[in-house]
């Protein structure tokens, strides 16, 4: 591809600190770059604690299990989300079920989670798309009042914020992903944040293996043991000096990408006002961060048509989610207790065009030609 759905960036200072931390002899997690990440987390976010870990997934699974779940327990979530959302919870047992999207945000829609509330509910994990947020009030809300664990899955959601929250900053546990293609990013990686202090020691516990080391770091025990379940889910010491570096740059890595997200708006909202398209919708009470910027196409066969001509043209015009609850896994290990119309239909018609920094000089073309195969499929 000519101008490929993504592509990875430095800042400039990536390499150096990967060989600042070679020369401190310290490349096994839990260096300083890694210190200086979660640090950057903690003040930027406003999280109570920030643990880094090798991926959004690992940071997922620290929270299933953190979830204390029972084998046939109950976890509400979306369909319409990345797989490691449901499979996490399902390593543990659980059964995902999902429910539907809200029409404009595509994010879960909070006023069908109630209905999916059984006795065997145990939690309920929102996933923040495109950087726009849940209606985390209501949905909190739901979660107290059933005594449910509720978690963030912000794998798209660094620097975007609900009514002035930090995405990942709300919810009891949240997660993050430094993936190579989100805003900021270290190849992979990811972090669990934790947002309720009765977690944070256990969290400790379950990223160290099952063992109290942290509390031996600390000098809190003179030796450490294997004290509960757990797992390596810290990232390398290189990979948070490469993220440490995109940090320092993320308001305006953020910056870049939103002002290409309002060139794109710009470009084809003429097409959204004559219904040859729909953009996306970002509330008023939502920050976004510019993750990813989508279209809606009329049909799916519009959208097949649409991407087929791109690719063609040498874009990388990229689909979403295919709903998880129409996937082999899904079916085998899930339930919906409804249908889900509105996830079926978005993940049919949905296109993500490029983003990614950089790609400034090349945006004007990604217009003119989403906009000629867009008109041509009429």
């Amino acid at each position: 591809m000519r101008i490929p759905y993504n592509k990875p960036f430095m800042t400039g200072r990536e390499l150096d600190y990967i060989r600042e931390a070679y020369d401190a002899r310290h490349l096994a997690g839990g260096g300083q770059f890694t210190v200086r990440c979660q640090n950057w987390l903690e003040s930027n976010l406003a999280c109570q604690k920030a643990m880094l870990a090798h991926s959004c997934t690992g940071a997922l699974e620290m929270a299933a299990l953190l979830a204390n779940l029972e084998p046939g327990d109950e976890v509400i979530m979306p369909s319409f989300t990345f797989v490691s959302t449901a499979n996490a919870f399902v390593l543990r047992g659980a059964v995902p079920v999902f429910v539907d999207i809200r029409q404009d945000t595509l994010n879960i829609d909070e006023g069908l989670i109630e209905r999916a509330v059984t006795s065997k509910t145990k939690a309920i994990v929102v996933m923040h798309y495109a950087g726009v947020g849940c209606e985390m009030d209501a949905i909190e809300a739901i979660a107290v009042r059933h005594r449910l664990l509720l978690v963030e899955d912000a794998a798209h959601g660094v620097l975007a914020y609900w009514r002035g929250r930090a995405l990942g900053s709300i919810a009891p546990l949240a997660t993050l992903s430094f993936h190579e293609t989100k805003n900021v990013m270290a190849g992979e990686g990811g972090a669990l944040l934790v947002n309720d202090r009765s977690l944070s020691r256990r969290a400790e516990i379950v990223r160290e293996k099952g063992t109290d080391r942290s509390r031996f770091l600390r000098g809190e025990v003179d030796k450490y043991t294997w004290v509960d379940l757990g797992s390596s889910y810290a990232p390398a010491e290189i990979i948070a000096a490469f993220l440490y570096a995109q940090m320092e740059q993320a308001q305006e890595i953020t910056r870049r990408r939103l002002a290409m997200w309002d060139v794109y708006r710009q470009g084809l909202e003429d097409l959204e006002r004559r219904e040859i398209v729909r953009l996306p919708v970002v509330p008023g009470h939502c920050r976004h961060n510019a993750h990813l910027y989508y279209l809606l196409a009329r049909d799916a066969a519009e959208r097949s048509r649409v991407l087929g001509k791109l690719g063609e043209s040498g874009i990388g015009a990229v689909f979403h989610y295919v709903p998880l609850h129409s996937s082999a896994a899904g079916r085998k290990f899930g339930r919906a207790p409804e249908p889900l119309p509105v996830t079926d239909d978005v993940s049919a018609r949905l296109i993500r065009l490029p983003l990614w920094l950089g790609m400034e000089p090349f945006q004007p073309e990604v217009i003119e030609q989403a906009r000629s195969c867009l008109l041509d499929a009429r």
